[in-house]
């Protein structure tokens, strides 16, 4: 059991699954959502994920047809995306869990458009867009 929230705490969430593997993405979308070089996310079945408080905080803009980036409306916490294609998944930012995750990342996605100011220095696969198809990152 994964338990989360955002920043002021007032959106808190239980997921009882198991969580995939962890991404680093590089795209430039990301990096705006994010201010900064990269977002780290996992899948995680929507069936299995369920909010103990402050849903109606939710807010989700679609940064692309398609394509939903939820946040915390008082305070901003990224906490996960969606895309319609793939309605039973959702990719939750890994940094809003509370407990230790017990793995590291397993790849840097979208590397073609990372930022100039952040060298890649670990061994981990690098793709330039993704290995997924229709992955929402």
């Amino acid at each position: 059991m994964y338990t989360g929230q955002c920043l002021c705490g007032d959106i808190t969430f239980e997921y009882d699954g198991p969580l995939g593997p962890v991404a680093l993405c590089h795209c430039s979308q990301c990096r705006r959502a994010h201010g900064s070089a990269f977002s780290a996310s996992a899948p995680v079945q929507k069936i299995r994920f369920r909010f103990v408080s402050g849903e109606e905080y939710i807010t989700e803009f679609e940064s692309r047809p398609g394509k939903y980036r939820a946040f915390c409306s008082r305070c901003g916490s990224q906490l996960y995306s969606r895309v319609d294609a793939i309605s039973g998944i959702l990719r939750l930012r890994v940094g809003v869990i509370n407990e230790p995750l017990g793995k590291g990342p397993s790849q840097h996605v979208y590397v073609g458009s990372k930022s100039d100011w952040f060298e890649i220095t670990d061994v981990i696969p690098q793709f330039e867009k993704t290995e997924r198809t229709n992955d929402p990152h």
